[in-house]
């Protein structure tokens, strides 16, 4: 469980450091949102597996 939780946390972050600069200096609104619906996609995939009982 410990590895899953930090290897999530890697991973957004990894994601988040990745992709934030790029939508930051766009500034377009249409990558914003689908920045925004990746990001969520990617929190809501992450939950999920923390709580499945697999290991």
């Amino acid at each position: 469980m410990l590895f899953k939780i930090l290897g999530s946390i890697l991973a957004a972050s990894l994601l988040i450091v990745f992709i934030g600069p790029v939508a930051v200096k766009l500034k377009d609104v249409a990558f914003s949102v689908v920045v925004l619906i990746g990001l969520t996609m990617m929190f809501v995939d992450i939950w999920q597996a923390l709580k499945s009982k697999e290991d």
